[in-house]
């Protein structure tokens, strides 16, 4: 099923082993170690898995940076440079409410090659996906300088504005792009509540992009290009992030990176921002997180290796970050990276000085009796995230949820879209389902897991049935035979779940408690999910039917 995941980049051997200055067979040997998955190994590349939390990683470059620190290539921080450019970005009140936040670069002297265009055009949709949430938080935007009429102007636009999109040869307006362009029908839902649409034109008053959708066909970027001009639109730092990981990519390729100056109505800013952070920690951390002493010499290898800048003293380490660490926000991030760079391989495994006989706890055994049963009836199972927002928590299924009493709030959330924790799993199937709609129907999908509710950890089951003819019937059907084959006797009653449709909705009640809710799912809910087929839902909570011990 959909959602982020793990993206896969396919680094060709040529590259890597020139850019790196080692052979194939070392590369692999080290590479697992860098912390990574490799998925397979062909003649002439390597496609290799890494986490979200390394965008910096989803690059042949930055790869290559990586290992040359990794395999003892190059040592420590690398220094980059910004000349200052007289390149200005002029932003005006209109697009604030649409698409706040735009910066940009310029980057002289590339030479583009089809392997510079084709890492260039990966890393960009990898980040899309990733730290983008699917160009909904940032896009970014690749461009011929030498087709850009500096100062620009990021405003907002109507409808009926019209420009020459990628790949097309004619005009098309904005409601045109959304409705025709491949681009547009696949990105049109990111800007489907507004009524103005966010456009970057040049001094010729000629559009070059409207993010986060299409650039336009004349700044494309070709083999003749030799400067490119790079923006990068959306709402939160992440936009910032995006920019720093490919102008220190660019930087690698031997690019020369200028500055470009955007003027906000009430303030300046100059990007990219390439200067280094600075982290300290104290020794008695970083020792008591890894279980063992290391010298001063051993921290600055470990450091050294993972590309920091490093000043160990007395009783803390002073780190130098990199500005395409996008990753690093707790020293604990710090502390991973010298445990890496140490060498996991050379950590010594030590029994643990009190032995024990392991169990399973009944909570798991109850989990792996639900999941066979929920499997034997048809249904997928899904793993869906345990954070989520009080959107969809509570206001797109039509209830409500009061902060502490109901849901535990996150202290520092990194997204607006994990906000609290969840208290409910039905819907986080149907926002799963809203991102599986291109899948073939029907579709049936069941999570059985955690929930906190009233800052008490629960065991809930939720399932759904997607198709045209999904109904009451069939729902009851499934949760009747759930409960046959969990030897549990249990009553219906009239229920009053707005997620539901009255008269089609009913609660589940086994000896004298609710415990659950069934029904088929209102239009509005559908609506507000995005939902274009019936569906059908069940959510029950399986710690108050069964004594499963204490909840951990």
């Amino acid at each position: 099923m959909g959602g982020i995941g793990m993206p896969v980049v396919t680094l060709y051997w040529d590259e890597l082993e020139k850019l790196v200055g080692k052979s194939r067979d070392e590369i692999l040997k080290r590479l697992p170690m860098l912390g990574c998955d490799i998925e397979r190994v062909e003649e002439d590349h390597v496609d290799v898995e890494f986490f979200p939390n390394r965008p910096d990683l989803y690059s042949v470059e930055g790869v290559a940076r990586a290992l040359k620190g990794f395999m003892d290539v190059e040592f420590g921080y690398v220094e980059y440079s910004t000349k200052p450019g007289n390149w200005k970005i002029h932003v005006d009140e209109s697009v604030l409410s649409v698409r706040p936040r735009i910066v940009g670069c310029v980057v002289r002297g590339l030479k583009i090659t089809d392997e510079v265009i084709r890492s260039l055009m990966e890393v960009q949709e990898d980040l899309h996906w990733t730290i983008g949430r699917n160009r909904r938080k940032m896009a970014i935007g690749v461009h011929d300088l030498s087709m850009v009429n500096f100062p620009l102007r990021y405003t907002a636009v109507d409808k009926n504005f019209s420009f020459v999109p990628l790949d097309f040869r004619d005009e098309m307006s904005v409601a045109e792009i959304l409705e025709k362009h491949p681009k547009g029908r696949e990105y049109s839902f990111i800007l489907e509540k507004s009524n103005t649409y966010p456009m970057i034109i040049d001094a010729r008053d000629e559009a070059i992009s409207f993010p986060p959708i299409i650039n336009a066909e004349k700044t494309r970027v070709k083999e003749s290009t030799t400067d490119l001009f790079i923006d990068v639109t959306g709402f939160d730092e992440n936009v910032d992030r995006a920019l720093n990981i490919i102008a220190t990519m660019l930087s690698d390729r031997g690019g020369q990176i200028e500055s470009v100056e955007v003027i906000y109505p009430d303030r300046r800013e100059a990007s990219p921002d390439l200067s280094p952070r600075k982290m300290k920690i104290s020794k008695d951390e970083i020792f008591g997180l890894l279980g063992f002493s290391l010298s001063d010499d051993e921290i600055r290898l470990s450091l050294g290796r993972m590309r920091y800048g490093v000043e160990v003293g007395e009783d803390e380490v002073e780190v130098v970050i990199p500005p395409y660490r996008a990753d690093i926000m707790h020293p604990w991030d710090i502390i991973e990276d010298i445990a890496i760079g140490y060498g996991y391989e050379r950590i010594i495994p030590e029994y643990p000085e009190t032995n024990t006989v392991g169990l399973t706890h009944q909570w798991n055994d109850v989990r792996e009796l639900i999941r066979e049963i929920m499997i034997g009836m048809g249904f997928m199972e899904v793993i869906t995230f345990t954070l989520t927002n009080e959107r969809v928590m509570y206001d797109y299924v039509k209830r409500r949820g009061e902060e502490w009493k109901d849901y535990t709030p996150v202290m520092h959330p990194l997204t607006e879209d994990h906000t609290i924790v969840r208290t409910d799993v039905l819907p986080k199937l149907l926002e799963l389902l809203s991102h599986n709609k291109h899948h073939a129907m029907p579709q049936r999908i069941f999570e059985v897991g955690d929930v906190v509710v009233n800052m008490q950890n629960k065991l809930h089951l939720a399932a759904c049935s997607t198709h045209a003819k999904a109904n009451f019937s069939e729902i009851r059907s499934y949760v009747q035979s759930l409960m046959r084959e969990l030897d549990v006797e249990w009553d219906v009653r009239e229920g009053d779940d707005e997620a539901f449709i009255e008269g089609r909705r009913g609660d589940i009640f086994v000896n004298g408690k609710k415990v659950g809710v069934f029904g088929e799912v209102h239009p509005e809910v559908l609506q507000n999910f995005q939902l274009g087929y019936p569906v059908v839902a069940f959510e029950l909570d399986v710690s108050n039917i069964f004594d499963v011990g204490e909840l951990l």
